[in-house]
């Protein structure tokens, strides 16, 4: 039997199933997001045009999602901004 130990480099390159078990998502998940352009960036490569991401592009997204989400950044967490006072206007 081999000995099948995770390897020493890890692959630059990720197919979609590889991809979306980095993400902890489905690969369908992957899929979707692939088909209305929302998703981590992605391109084809070699002859039978296999969907691949680049390991460091997936980072780079998932921090980028992580900044855009007022749970994990607290300058957009809207409990951390002063009151606003109201306008109270008189019904007339």
């Amino acid at each position: 039997m081999r000995n099948q130990s995770k390897p020493a480099v890890e692959a630059a390159f990720l197919n979609v199933q590889s991809a979306a078990q980095y993400m902890g998502i489905s690969v369908n998940t992957l899929y979707v997001w692939r088909h209305r352009r929302q998703g981590p960036p992605s391109f084809r490569m070699g002859p039978g045009g296999r969907v691949m991401y680049r390991r460091d592009a997936l980072d780079a997204w998932l921090s980028e999602q992580e900044q855009a989400d007022s749970r994990s950044n607290p300058a957009l967490n809207p409990l951390n901004k002063a009151p606003q006072q109201r306008d109270r206007r008189r019904a007339a």
